[in-house]
């Protein structure tokens, strides 16, 4: 049984997001959250937030058992993408583009 969770809306860019979401891709939860604990970028924690929240939906919502989840998919998209302007020279101005990820994380009970 697949199970996911989503967090929208983290604002970091999914370019900055994706190798982290290969990092976990195949991993039984548990040695995910301890890989995620140990990795130097500071948003593996709200990557682990996911992991946790996904987990959580399998043991309260379908009573499976956390020790055998596995992580199947780690899917890193496009969110909102503000758009800001700097002032530039001659009275011009130049776009800014700060780029949002969305990220969601699907775990099943059996390894595929």
């Amino acid at each position: 049984m697949e199970v996911k969770a989503t967090a929208k809306q983290l604002s970091l860019s999914p370019k900055k997001l994706g190798p982290i979401a290969r990092t976990i891709r195949g991993l039984p939860v548990e040695e995910a959250l301890v890989a995620l604990r140990y990795y130097p970028s500071p948003w593996a924690r709200e990557v682990a937030k996911v992991v946790r929240s996904a987990a959580a939906n399998a043991e309260n919502n379908f009573q499976l058992d956390p020790q055998e989840l596995w992580i199947t998919q780690v899917q890193v998209g496009d969110g909102v993408r503000l758009k800001r302007f700097r002032p530039r020279a001659r009275g011009r101005a130049s776009l800014i583009v700060k780029r949002h990820s969305r990220l969601t994380v699907v775990i099943n009970d059996e390894r595929d």
